[in-house]
């Protein structure tokens, strides 16, 4: 398995008007999904679909410790394996194995800089 990037996620203050940035900057279509503030993005036409996305509340503040970029999801033959690497190369894990329900099974990491990553096994048919 080549464990590509197959999914990103947007952080804002204000996701509307997030969401009306990207819709009028890179024509991005948006779909309400889950909680309240938080949209499926699709970045992409069916013949070349792109990567698939979310925008979401932050929960917390950019000052301190938090997020202000895109977070990615790497998806994974073992959640299991990775997370055990992460540990084993001086990362550490910031959500331990998790089932997201109908998308699969992920934990949250920290790299050795500080930054967020997901790595997710999909469920059967789910996104990649």
């Amino acid at each position: 398995m080549p464990n590509n990037v197959v999914h990103f996620a947007i952080h804002a203050d204000d996701p509307e008007r997030a969401r009306n940035f990207y819709e009028a900057v890179f024509g991005w279509q948006f779909e309400a999904w889950g909680p309240t503030d938080f949209w499926l993005i699709k970045t992409g036409t069916e013949a070349n679909p792109g990567i698939h996305g979310a925008l979401q509340r932050r929960t917390k503040p950019v000052q301190g410790d938090g997020m202000n970029g895109y977070e990615c999801t790497i998806s994974v033959e073992s959640v299991d394996d990775v997370a055990a690497a992460v540990e084993k190369n001086g990362g550490s894990l910031l959500l331990q194995k998790t089932h997201v329900p109908t998308v699969g099974w992920m934990i949250q990491l920290r790299d050795t800089e500080g930054n967020t990553v997901n790595a997710m096994k999909y469920e059967r048919g789910n996104l990649r």
